[in-house]
């Protein structure tokens, strides 16, 4: 599946590794005006990648519940050939973009400082980087090189590489422990699952998972792993503690997408090849319950973050068609009506104050605005060619 969107992003395309930053925290109170003032947030913004265009486009965060249509992009930043997937660092300071292109050309992480969007040097890493996550400390970004089989460290603080880490074959996902301490590799091509230690950058022993892994998601408690695989229809849980994987939890066919609620009470699966499907999964005994209908074929989801409600996201990259996110109330496992965004609706973030989603439509080269309390859609903003990634900065 992640090989087909390479194709679809017209040279070798793209995979996507999606971070969401939290909000900045305000400093203490200050009592002079001239003082508050000078203390406002920036701006919140958000990037997204234009996979045929060489380029990442910055967007200003609409406050405005009036609908709108038109290109709002900030001026475009031209990076390395095919950008694929994005990563801010947790102070929301530097963007961390992995330069997809062809196997001889792929090989560079550009990193851009959010408060200037001119890019630094571009930092070589190994063929096809196909993934990133950044450590919670901030100190250490991990970029998976899906055509060399390794997994490249990058040290912020100088934005140099350190010695590349082997692991399986066509490493494509990433995920990291809330503590930091272990980054989970997805070898899709091997069927395996490869844990590093950060303090080491020494790769564990591969841990066996279903065939064709797909997503993973870590718990917020950071107890468990959770591998899904897309043609074997399992997720597979790997305790973080021993990284033993437990048995198989079997889903609907295809599933493609996970995510796991705050309280690490329930993971949500989405299967992309069967109608309408997506799986409660409770986490206390890796049982699945009944799947929720929600509509056509769901390729990947999105959670807020009081965990109310979870999203699905229909008619995606595959389909050049009106595309629909139909929303899921978790309390009861319930879909509401499904709102209509642009045509091949792609992947989704939402605002740490859960108060707005952005949905990037692949097709339309647009990005939709969702207001979370209506669900409805109030914006409809211009994008670049083929938007793919997308990563929200404070």
């Amino acid at each position: 599946m992640r090989k087909i969107l390479r194709i679809l992003a017209c040279a070798t395309g793209a995979s996507t590794a999606l971070v969401l930053a939290g909000t900045a925290t305000a400093g203490a109170a200050l009592t002079a005006p001239s003082a508050r003032a000078a203390a406002a947030p920036a701006p919140v913004r958000f990037y997204v990648t234009n996979t045929n265009g060489q380029s990442i486009s910055p967007f200003p965060v609409l406050t405005t519940v009036t609908p709108v249509r038109g290109r709002t992009t900030l001026p475009a930043i031209n990076v390395g050939q095919n950008p694929s997937a994005l990563a801010i660092t947790p102070n929301g300071k530097t963007l961390y973009v992995a330069n997809t292109g062809a196997q001889t050309v792929g090989r560079t992480v550009s990193p851009i400082p959010t408060a200037t969007n001119k890019p630094g040097k571009a930092i070589k890493v190994g063929k096809y980087p196909d993934a990133i996550v950044i450590t919670p400390n901030g100190k250490t970004a991990y970029v998976a090189n899906a055509g060399s089989g390794t997994v490249t460290p990058i040290h912020i603080a100088t934005n140099k590489p350190g010695k590349a880490i082997k692991v399986g074959t066509s490493p494509e996902l990433l995920a990291v422990t809330p503590n930091g301490r272990t980054v989970y590799v997805v070898n899709e091509a091997s069927n395996t699952v490869t844990p590093i230690r950060t303090a080491t950058n020494k790769a564990g022993k591969a841990i066996n998972v279903g065939q064709v892994p797909d997503a993973i998601a870590i718990t917020p408690n950071g107890k468990t792993v959770y591998v899904v695989s897309r043609t074997s229809s399992t997720v597979t849980p790997i305790r973080t503690a021993t990284n033993k994987a437990g048995p198989p939890i079997s889903v609907p066919a295809g599933p493609s997408a996970i995510v796991v609620t705050p309280n690490s009470a329930t993971a949500y699966v989405a299967s992309s090849e069967s109608v309408g499907v997506v799986t409660p999964i409770a986490t206390a005994t890796n049982t699945a319950g009944p799947p929720i209908s929600t509509g056509n074929y769901p390729g990947s989801l999105a959670i807020t973050p009081d965990g109310k409600t979870v999203y699905a996201i229909f008619s995606g990259i595959l389909t050049s068609i009106p595309g629909t996110v139909v929303p899921i109330r978790t309390a009861t496992n319930t879909a509401g009506a499904p709102i209509t965004v642009g045509d091949g609706a792609g992947h989704m973030v939402i605002t740490p104050n859960g108060r707005a989603g952005y949905v990037v439509d692949f097709y339309s080269n647009s990005v939709t605005r969702i207001n979370i309390a209506t669900n409805k859609v109030t914006a409809t903003i211009g994008a670049g060619p083929f938007p793919y990634a997308i990563a929200l900065v404070p």
